[in-house]
């Protein structure tokens, strides 16, 4: 959720012209990630599995698109860094639990 609430107030700030754009993609992508770990939450250990499959998915798309707004100088490479630490301990942590899931 700190993800997703950094990059929605992020994308914000970019200009009018991404609004359908990068700003638009960014904004899916980090919703996404949240999403998919309450919506298999519920489910059974493989099913759920799945669902981080999808998140993790989601959040190696948003690390691309972080690359691409600092590219154009929509973030700062300070802010690039900090969230692209933050998107690869999210993945880690998620890739460990999933690890753990198997083992069920």
């Amino acid at each position: 959720m700190d993800i997703t609430k950094l990059i929605l107030d992020l994308t914000d700030t970019f200009p009018e012209s991404e609004k359908f754009g990068l700003k638009s993609q960014m904004d899916r992508c980090s919703v996404s990630i949240p999403s998919n770990i309450a919506e298999g939450s519920s489910r059974t250990s493989k099913s759920f599995s799945h669902f981080l499959d999808i998140s993790l998915g989601s959040s190696f798309e948003l690390h691309t698109q972080l690359l691409l707004a600092n590219h154009r100088k929509y973030i700062s490479d300070e802010v690039t860094t900090d969230l692209e630490n933050r998107i690869e301990e999210f993945q880690k942590m998620t890739m460990g639990f999933q690890n753990s899931l198997h083992s069920i």
